[in-house]
Formats: C-alpha cells, sequence, structure tokens
C-alpha cells in the first residue's frame, strides 16, 4: 500500500487525485466511492455530509455531495457521469466516519457510470503515489498525521 506522507492510499482501489476521492469496484458494474485519507486529513473533523438522493444522475467534475467540516464546506465531485444507486447513510447521520474509517464505513456513494471505460482515467492504487505527492506539495499539505 502506498503511504504518501503518512497518507495511506490502498492498493486495491482506484483514485481521483484532483478531486481526492477513491473508488472501489463492487464487480457489478457499481464503485463505492469515499474521500481520501488526504482529504479528510486537509478537511479535519467532518461536521456534515449530504449526499445527493439515490436515482439522481450526476455529470462529471459534478458534485455527488456536500461535505463540511471546521474548515472547509465543498462538493465531492465525482469524476465521470454516473447515477447515484445508494448513499451512506450512515455518514449522514455520523460525518465522523470519514475520518475515523475513511476507507471503510465511511464511504459516501454507490455509483454506476454513464460509461463503463470512463473509470479508466483513474489512477491504479499501485501508481498513485508520485501524483500525490505532487499534490500535496502543490497544496502545502504536510500529510497526515499518525
Amino acid at each position: 500500500m502506498p503511504v504518501v506522507r503518512g497518507c495511506n492510499l490502498p492498493d486495491d482501489l482506484l483514485y481521483d487525485v484532483d478531486n481526492n476521492l477513491w473508488y472501489r469496484p463492487e464487480g457489478d458494474g457499481t464503485y463505492t466511492v469515499g474521500m481520501t485519507m488526504i482529504a479528510t486529513g486537509m478537511a479535519g473533523q467532518l461536521v456534515a455530509f449530504t449526499a445527493k438522493k439515490a436515482g439522481k444522475t450526476v455529470g462529471a467534475g459534478k458534485s455527488c455531495a456536500t461535505i463540511e467540516s471546521g474548515k472547509w464546506v465543498g462538493p465531492a465531485k465525482v469524476a465521470f457521469d454516473s447515477e447515484i444507486v445508494a448513499v451512506n447513510d450512515d455518514l449522514t447521520a455520523n460525518p465522523k466516519l470519514a475520518n475515523s474509517d475513511t476507507y471503510g464505513s465511511g464511504w459516501m456513494v454507490k455509483i454506476k457510470p454513464a460509461d463503463a471505460g470512463a473509470v479508466s482515467a483513474l489512477t491504479k492504487g499501485a501508481d498513485v503515489a508520485g501524483p500525490y505527492e505532487a499534490k500535496m506539495t502543490a497544496d502545502s499539505f504536510a500529510g497526515c498525521a499518525a
């Protein structure tokens, strides 16, 4: 598993480095999506998570959810045209799950890409260290707390 400045980036995931999101293929054409450890590290403790409703279509680069922390409020932007097929109601009820279990119970939404080939634009876990090192430098983010 790549670890960049103390931030874990599991190999089995795909990454949208620009938007700090991870995508886990579920084997049925859907993907579970969440914030990376880098995103939660930069945002700090989450205080609110509001996802778009299941059944909603979201365009590439558009928000599937709004995330709020003590330091930041902003969109979680999907990398490609998708339909939201499920929302993590547990995260809505307890946004801190994204901080405590980033790659597990802290997932945000499950999506079905409009074009299955669109996921090829994501970065594989094994290849993500270099792009994230550059992004963290550009964002002046020192890294995740140990």
